[in-house]
C-alpha cells in the first residue's frame, strides 16, 4: 500500500510563507514524477509544480512562478513546495502526487497516487 501524507499547511497572512512536505511511505519507489496540485471546492483540481526524480526539470504553473519553489530529498522519500509571497487567492486544499512519467505532466490523470490534501488559508 502506497501512502503519500502532507503536512506544513495553515492559516497565514498575505505575503507569509509556508512550507508544505508530502511524505511517502509503504511500497516506496524512486517515483519519476512528484507533483503539486490544489483545489478550491467546486472546482477542477489545478496543476502546482512539479519535479523529476534527479530535479533536472521542474515546471511551475504561471500563477506561482517566482513565488512557490519545489524540491525532493529522495533519501527522505520528501517532497516539499516552499510557497512565498502568498496570496488570498492561493487558498486552496494542496494535494501531493507520484508519477511514474517519464514526462512531466500538469494533467491529474498521469499521476498515480495522490496524498489526502492539506489546507492552506491565506487571509487578506
Amino acid at each position: 500500500q502506497v501512502q503519500l501524507v502532507e503536512s506544513g499547511g495553515g492559516l497565514v497572512q498575505a505575503g507569509d510563507s509556508l512550507r508544505l512536505s508530502c511524505t511517502t511511505s509503504g511500497r516506496t519507489f524512486s517515483y519519476p514524477i512528484m507533483g503539486w496540485f490544489r483545489q478550491i471546492p467546486g472546482e477542477e483540481r489545478e496543476f502546482v509544480a512539479a519535479i523529476t526524480r534527479n530535479g533536472a526539470r521542474i515546471y511551475y504553473a504561471d500563477s506561482v512562478k517566482g513565488r512557490f519553489t519545489i524540491s525532493r530529498d529522495n533519501a527522505k522519500n520528501t517532497v516539499y513546495l516552499q510557497m512565498n509571497g502568498l496570496k488570498p487567492e492561493d487558498t486552496a486544499v494542496y494535494y501531493c502526487a507520484a508519477g511514474y512519467g517519464p514526462q512531466i505532466s500538469t494533467e491529474v490523470a498521469s499521476y498515480d497516487y495522490w496524498g489526502q490534501g492539506t489546507q492552506v488559508t491565506v487571509s487578506s
